[in-house]
């Protein structure tokens, strides 16, 4: 078989971070956001993510922008539009059971919204209370903001407390 070069591998996704080790991932939205993306890079970072084998990327943004992108080099994925509102409990509720069905399948994910921030490390963080994987909430956001590098503000804090009121709910 012959070896691919550098740029047939890809490139990394800005801020791509493993959550559970060649299972879970976040990044920053491929090819970067706001007035820094670039088609080039959108491309190189797809095929990145390709050829590490994910099975399906996850986006959280709310437009289905450039989600075409990921058909053009087969690359499965989803559209999770994380809502701002009410709906959120019931969201997070469906998600993270989603999340867990496609783990418990040997599925490999990547999660990304626009950038890397409060909204998709909490949703990190409560995904790891959700499916029990940490005993706490503050635990959860200690560990996520170790793997980030980055603290997580009041935003991500509460959609790691509506994790956990979901898993009390869950346990009464």
């Amino acid at each position: 078989m012959a070896m691919k070069g550098k740029w047939a591998q890809g490139i990394k996704p800005r801020n791509f971070h493993w959550i559970i080790k060649d299972q879970l991932a976040i990044c920053e939205r491929p090819g970067g956001y706001g007035a820094n993306h670039r088609r080039v890079r959108r491309q190189e970072e797809i095929i990145w993510i390709r050829e590490q084998g994910f099975n399906f990327v996850i986006s959280l943004i709310g437009a289905p922008h450039n989600l075409h992108n990921y058909d053009e080099l087969s690359v499965a994925w989803r559209h999770r539009p994380l809502p701002t509102n009410d709906e959120q409990g019931r969201y997070l509720n469906a998600l993270y059971n989603e999340f867990g069905d496609l783990l418990d399948a040997e599925q490999k994910l990547l999660v990304h919204q626009e950038e890397l921030g409060d909204r998709v490390s909490g949703l990190m963080a409560g995904y790891l209370v959700w499916s029990r994987m940490v005993p706490s909430e503050p635990r959860a956001i200690s560990l996520i903001e170790q793997i980030v590098e980055r603290q997580i503000g009041p935003v991500g804090r509460e959609l790691v407390a509506q994790a956990g009121e979901l898993v009390r709910r869950r346990e009464d």
